[in-house]
């Protein structure tokens, strides 16, 4: 009885074996979160050297904007803000994903390694002069190279931690060491490298929007849209494992597969929002946790996630550029509003 007076109480849609329950708190956030990510993109396009003023932004992207705008706008800024709301919306969804697998608020692509194994592949590359990696780069490219380096050090974890099953906790503390070794790699690479290399090196590291052209926002976009896509439908098959392993089992849902899918999905969606725009620090694990708290959520929500993520990276671009006398990189900003929030979670933890 209670059951079915529960089930009439909650609103939903049920398309063959797939159902969607309406959950208007959920789909409002989500709304609002949209909203202001496109508010805070059209200001990130409107201020400037250049300004801009919205409306003119708005009509612009519409397709109805003088010639000059469009060249501002489609030409010279388009291409950093869609690369900011790219990568932020993968790093998010990749937050959640890491976060949901692995049932801990503290697994990001940041303590996981990804993103050191991603800096460490870079760095080898443009410090290591001549031979095989001059070809890599002039062929391959740096953004290319950071995707494996991503990817090749998410799988190591992985395979690390796999004992008959993942361990939440045991991931956690083979991405932290093995972060550990990306950084001390990257380290001794920056030491021994020549200064103007170690120049160019540093200014990929601490994670940057400047200079992003269309075809690699192209290139982003399509990964972090495929990828996103088998988030989506392996999403349906994960929501039993939030009661455990053996009732996921019981209920015929083949949890091993399903994490391994989710998880390879997640570490490659970090790795192509690195190699978009460096190691950005902090944003996929903070958006996660902010939209569950926002949507009032036991587990993080993805697609509010990617929306969070969003308006934090484009959000600390437009403070990076303009709070300050100097230009800042994003990722000095994002490091700033993360590292005091990680301090509360691990506070929050530890007095739970």
């Amino acid at each position: 009885m209670g059951t079915d007076v529960k089930r009439a109480a909650t609103p939903g849609v049920r398309l063959g074996r797939v159902s969607f329950v309406w959950r208007p708190w959920i789909v409002l956030v989500t709304l609002v979160l949209a909203a202001a990510t496109f508010l805070v993109f059209c200001l990130s396009i409107s201020i400037g050297d250049f300004p801009i003023g919205l409306s003119r932004v708005i009509a612009t992207i519409l397709g109805g904007g003088e010639q000059v705008d469009e060249f501002v706008v489609m030409e010279l800024r388009m291409p950093r803000a869609l690369a900011g709301l790219v990568v932020g919306i993968a790093l998010g969804v990749s937050g959640a994903v890491t976060q949901s697998v692995v049932r801990n608020p503290l697994a990001s692509p940041d303590i996981l390694g990804i993103t050191s194994g991603a800096s460490a592949v870079a760095v080898f590359l443009v410090t290591v002069s001549g031979g095989t990696a001059a070809a890599v780069v002039s062929s391959v490219g740096l953004s290319a190279a950071a995707l494996a380096g991503g990817l090749g050090t998410g799988l190591l974890v992985y395979f690390l931690a796999w004992r008959r099953g993942i361990d939440g906790f045991r991931l956690i503390l083979i991405g932290i060491s093995v972060s550990a070794v990306m950084e001390a790699v990257t380290t001794w690479l920056l030491v021994s490298a020549d200064i103007k290399d170690v120049a160019k090196a540093q200014a990929w590291l601490v994670g940057s929007l400047d200079n992003r052209s269309w075809d690699e926002v192209r290139v982003a976009f399509w990964c972090s849209l495929a990828l996103m896509a088998v988030v989506a439908a392996a999403a349906f098959q994960f929501k039993p494992m939030h009661l455990g392993d053996d009732v996921a089992a019981g209920l015929g849902v083949r949890y091993s597969r399903v994490r391994a899918v989710l998880l390879l999905c997640a570490v490659l969606l970090a790795a192509v929002a690195v190699s978009g725009a460096g190691p950005v620090p902090f944003v996929a694990l903070v958006a996660p946790q902010v939209a569950m708290r926002l949507a009032r959520c036991p587990t993080p929500p993805m697609v509010a996630s990617g929306l969070v993520g969003a308006l934090l990276l484009i959000g600390s671009d437009l403070v990076a550029r303009n709070a300050l006398p100097i230009s800042l990189p994003v990722g000095v900003v994002t490091a700033a509003i993360g590292g005091p929030f990680l301090v509360y979670l691990l506070v929050r933890a530890n007095v739970r």
